[in-house]
């Protein structure tokens, strides 16, 4: 509600604003731009019942499995597409969300391997925005659908993950969790919100999937995984992100994405 608030605040003052410089002027539209977009994110993700939408991966319930593209060769690029993709296929979609960062033709930006077989390489590239910054990281499921979060950050780290026998991978970053500390990056009361989604590893070993149904800091989403005792946490994005979550009745079928991650329950055939 206090990005209701802040925008009203914004169109109040920008209205009795005369005679300003072209630098403030420059400036106050740029914050102005960065409300709104926080306004919006808050439209789209309201849930007053939830801060967060959260969902474990019970190993009982469901199978984690990342999706890209169809049989056809053609990205599937939203929840609505991915859920009548598995029902197609036999299967009941339990959870899904954005699963990494992507690039405009919506390829992965980073790692990403599905059903064993890598589709893309690791990207151990340095650059601006959320997902260079540091530790990167990954998360992935190994052969016996155990989910597990590695940094790749160091020549180590990814020697370690190439000895691990792995079925679904995609990379993302930052990691919001590392051996139980909040990323240092982050900063309490940073200005720095936005709408953000990701995975943490609870203490009994299942993943933990979450997404905030409106504008938070890093810190704050951190805090949310370790909260919940997850010792590792790695981001997926921000803005774009979407859930879909019938537990919590909370559908968004819309998106336009590279990776996908779902729980999926296989039906029985009768």
């Amino acid at each position: 509600m206090r990005h209701y608030v802040y925008a009203f605040c914004f169109l109040i003052a920008l209205q009795s604003c005369d005679n300003l410089s072209p630098g403030t002027e420059k400036q106050i539209k740029k914050e102005g731009k960065k409300i709104i977009k926080q306004v919006k994110a808050t439209i789209d993700h309201i849930d007053l019942a939830h801060d967060y939408i959260g969902f474990e991966a019970k190993p009982d319930s469901g199978e984690i499995r990342m999706y890209w593209k169809d049989d056809k060769g053609n990205i599937l690029g939203s929840i609505g597409n991915l859920k009548q993709y598995t029902e197609q296929n036999g299967s009941t979609l339990l959870y899904a969300c954005n699963g990494g960062m992507y690039m405009q033709n919506q390829a992965p930006l980073g790692y990403y391997i599905e059903g064993g077989k890598t589709l893309q390489k690791i990207n151990t590239k340095t650059g601006n925005g959320n997902f260079y910054l540091k530790p990167k990281g990954v998360f992935y499921m190994d052969n016996k659908n155990t989910p597990a979060i590695q940094s790749i950050e160091t020549a180590a780290d990814r020697a370690l993950l190439q000895t691990k026998k792995i079925a679904y991978l995609t990379q993302s970053g930052p990691m919001l969790v590392r051996n139980n500390i909040i990323n240092t990056l982050f900063t309490k009361n940073s200005n720095n919100i936005n709408v953000r989604n990701g995975v943490g590893i609870l203490p009994n070993g299942n993943a933990y999937f979450a997404m905030s149904t409106y504008p938070v800091s890093f810190y704050d989403f951190a805090k949310h995984f370790k909260d919940k005792g997850c010792s590792e946490a790695l981001y997926f994005d921000g803005f774009v992100s979407r859930s879909y979550c019938p537990q919590q009745n909370y559908i968004q079928l819309d998106g336009n994405f590279g990776v996908m991650v779902a729980i999926v329950k296989r039906n029985i055939a009768k």
